[in-house]
């Protein structure tokens, strides 16, 4: 098993204990396909995965860019990489990821 950071940094005040969670971003009739944080909307997430490889993208706090995380499904190794747009971020870790 491996763990990763990308770098250690202060830890936040512990008086900040209040948590806040991800809704379902509204549609208009439409399925939910993505979340975004409760009283932010800009900061939004989306999980897509098939029969191999899981991703999970984050935007930042602004929805400015974005994070990518993949997971080979089968081994659990992952990448990550961060660009200004959701796609360009996907193909980065997931070539990143595979040969």
């Amino acid at each position: 098993m491996s763990d990763g950071c990308s770098r250690r940094i202060t830890k936040p005040p512990t008086r900040s204990r209040h948590w806040t969670s991800f809704v379902g971003v509204p549609g208009r009739g439409r399925t939910v396909r993505g979340l975004q944080e409760e009283g932010n909307p800009e900061h939004r997430m989306r999980v897509e995965y098939n029969k191999h490889t899981l991703f999970i993208h984050l935007s930042d706090e602004r929805g400015k860019g974005w994070t990518t995380i993949v997971i080979d499904r089968a081994t659990r190794e992952w990448a990550v990489a961060q660009r200004t747009r959701q796609l360009e971020a996907a193909e980065a870790a997931f070539s990143q990821l595979y040969i």
